[in-house]
C-alpha cells in the first residue's frame, strides 16, 4: 500500500455531483470550504495484499458474530448499555437470523502486517456511495487497465436478491433521517434503494419521521404497511424513542434491516469482548470496559455513537496525573494505536462486509489522529492489470 500523487480530472466536481456525491463540500471551523472528495492522490495496493486484507476482514466478521453470540449466551447486555426490556428482542433477532445487509470495519493499516481493528460499524455505516460508485468511475476514467478492491455494488445486488427470496412482499421501504443536513444519509439510502431495485425488489424511499403506528403495525405516510424496512437510522436512537419498544415487539410485523442484534456489533463494547475472547489476536488492540488496566496511552470511546463521535486520546502524562479520569461506566478503553501517516496525512482503511463477505475498501485521510467529520475520501486502485 502506498500513496501516489495524481492529477485531478477536468471538471471533476461536476462529474462526481452528477454521480451522486452531492455532499462533497465541507465547511471548516474557520469558514473555509474543503472538498471531502480528493483525487490529488490515490492509494495503490498489491493484488496479494488485497487478498490478505479480504481474508482478515472476513475473519474479523466471524469473530464479531461469535462475540455477539457470547454476549447473548452470557446475558451481558448491561455491558453494552442495552436496556433490560430490549434484551430478549436482541436475543430473538440473533436466534432467528432475519436478513442483514452490510457493515464496515475501520482498520489501521499502513502496508505492513497485520492490520488493527479500530471499530466496526455494522448498523448504519456511511461513505458507501463514494466507496461503491464514485471511486469506481474515477478508476474507469484514470486507470482503465487497473482493477480496484471494490465489489460493493455487485455484492449489494446479490445480497438483496437473496433477501428477496425470503420476503412475502417485494416492497422494501428504505428510510433515513431527514434531519441530517449534508445529504449524505439521503443519498446513501437512495443508493441502497437502487441496489434493491436492481435485485428485482420494489423500493420506496421515506424519511424516518414519516413512519407512523396505527395500533397494530407501522405504516408510511401513504398508509402503506411497512413489512420490510431498511433503516439508515441507528438502533440506539430507535430504542430511546417512544416507538422503540413497538419496533422490537415479537408481534410487530416489520422486518428491520439491519436487525436488532446488530446493536452488539456497532457498540464499542464489542472491542472489549473481542479482546476477552481472542486475547493477543494479531488483528486486535487491547480493550477493556472497566478501566484502562495499566495502559499509559489509550483511546476513550463512548459505547454508542456514529463515526468516532466523542473519541478522546489519553496520553501517558494525562493518565499519570489523573488515572482513570473517565470512570468505569459507558466507555471503552482501547490501546492507542496511531493511524498510519502518509505524506503528513493520517489514514484509516474502511473495509466493507456485504452479506457476510468482504466487498471492498474506502480510504479516508485526516490531519488529525482521530478520523472525524473533516476527513477526506481518496480513491484507490490495485497495481495489477484488470482481469479480462
Amino acid at each position: 500500500m502506498r500513496r501516489v500523487a495524481t492529477t485531478p480530472r477536468p471538471d471533476w466536481h461536476t462529474t462526481i455531483g452528477q454521480q451522486g456525491l452531492i455532499y462533497v463540500d465541507t465547511e471548516l471551523p474557520d469558514g473555509e470550504v474543503m472538498s471531502y472528495w480528493d483525487e490529488t492522490a490515490a492509494y495503490a495496493f498489491e493484488l496479494d495484499e488485497v487478498y490478505r486484507l479480504e481474508e482478515a476482514t472476513e475473519e474479523l466478521h466471524r469473530m464479531a458474530v461469535t462475540a455477539a453470540e457470547h454476549v447473548v449466551a452470557r446475558n451481558r447486555y448491561a455491558d453494552f448499555g442495552i436496556p433490560d426490556w430490549a434484551a430478549e428482542a436482541v436475543a430473538r433477532s440473533l436466534r432467528e437470523q432475519p436478513p442483514t445487509l452490510y457493515g464496515r470495519f475501520d482498520l489501521a493499516y499502513d502496508g505492513s502486517w497485520p492490520p488493527k481493528l479500530l471499530e466496526y460499524n455494522a448498523d448504519t455505516p456511511t461513505s458507501l456511495v463514494e466507496a461503491g460508485i464514485i471511486q469506481w468511475f474515477w478508476l474507469e476514467d484514470t486507470h482503465p487497465d487497473r482493477d480496484q478492491w471494490n465489489s460493493l455494488h455487485e455484492r449489494l445486488v446479490e445480497t438483496w436478491h437473496r433477501i428477496g427470496k425470503e420476503l412475502h412482499d417485494p416492497l422494501v421501504h428504505v428510510a433515513w433521517s431527514n434531519e441530517e443536513e449534508s445529504g449524505e444519509d439521503q443519498m446513501t439510502a437512495g443508493y441502497i434503494a437502487e441496489t434493491a431495485r436492481q435485485a428485482g425488489l420494489k423500493a420506496k424511499l421515506i424519511p424516518m419521521l414519516s413512519i407512523g403506528w396505527d395500533g397494530r403495525r407501522f405504516r408510511d405516510a401513504a398508509d402503506q404497511p411497512i413489512t420490510t424496512c431498511f433503516k439508515l437510522y441507528p438502533w440506539e436512537w430507535m430504542l430511546a424513542e417512544p416507538y422503540g419498544r413497538l419496533a422490537v415487539e415479537p408481534g410487530t410485523p416489520t422486518t428491520w434491516i439491519e436487525p436488532a442484534w446488530k446493536l452488539l456489533l456497532s457498540n464499542k463494547a464489542l472491542l472489549a469482548v473481542l479482546w476477552e475472547l481472542y486475547p493477543d489476536h494479531p488483528y486486535l488492540l487491547p480493550a477493556f470496559l472497566d478501566s484502562p488496566r495499566g495502559m499509559t496511552e489509550y483511546v476513550v470511546k463512548p459505547l454508542l455513537g456514529r463515526e468516532g463521535a466523542s473519541v478522546r486520546i489519553v496520553t501517558a502524562a494525562e493518565e499519570i496525573a489523573n488515572p482513570g479520569i473517565y470512570g468505569a461506566e459507558g466507555w471503552c478503553y482501547q490501546q492507542f494505536h496511531a493511524l498510519p501517516e502518509f505524506s503528513g496525512n493520517r489514514v484509516v482503511l474502511g473495509s466493507w462486509v456485504v452479506g457476510g463477505e468482504s466487498a471492498g475498501a474506502g480510504i479516508r485521510e485526516s490531519t488529525s489522529l482521530i478520523t472525524d467529520g473533516y476527513a477526506r475520501f481518496l480513491p484507490h486502485y490495485i497495481d495489477a492489470p484488470r482481469p479480462a
